[in-house]
């Protein structure tokens, strides 16, 4: 059972099997021709976020903004979490305890999901931390060539 929020107002619940009985067929790539009750539709995909399970689909020149939720998706929900909530980490702490080699940002520089922020030694490996999310560098608390504890305050993003 997947659950269809259309234009964050409209919600249907709609089948496997009728998802599967549908007359659907690609034209091109995200282009697609669709017979319901001998008409014809067509819809295409104009954009997709997977994080947010969030469609643009243009159907016969009509654009809407499409959630889909699986079952998982609805578990989730239930739970009270939210689906492809932004990710809120406002700091980076230490993993282990080791040794600041490398420190790949400057206060107030704006870095991306992943970027390399920093080098920690320990136990004889290189460990690189990655950004945890987009963001804008507030402060640095440690510097290069400095030995860290397990928890240290590291970096803090801009809320």
């Amino acid at each position: 059972m997947y659950k269809i929020k259309v234009n964050a107002s409209h919600t249907f619940e709609v089948t496997k099997e009728s998802v599967e009985s549908l007359d659907a067929i690609t034209t091109t790539p995200n282009h697609y021709h669709i017979l319901q009750d001998n008409t014809t539709i067509k819809a295409e995909v104009l954009d997709t976020d997977f994080n947010k399970k969030l469609y643009t689909i243009k159907v016969n020149n009509n654009t809407f903004e499409v959630n889909i939720y699986d079952k998982l998706d609805q578990q989730i929900e239930a739970l009270g979490f939210e689906i492809g909530a932004a990710k809120q980490v406002n700091n980076i702490k230490a993993p282990m305890p080791g040794l600041i080699l490398e420190i790949n940002v400057e206060v107030g520089q704006e870095v991306k999901e992943n970027d390399v922020i920093l080098i920690l030694e320990a136990m004889k490996m290189e460990n690189v931390i990655h950004s945890p999310r987009e963001g804008i560098i507030k402060s640095i608390k440690v510097n290069e060539r400095e030995t860290v504890d397990k928890n240290t305050l590291l970096i803090e993003f801009e809320d």
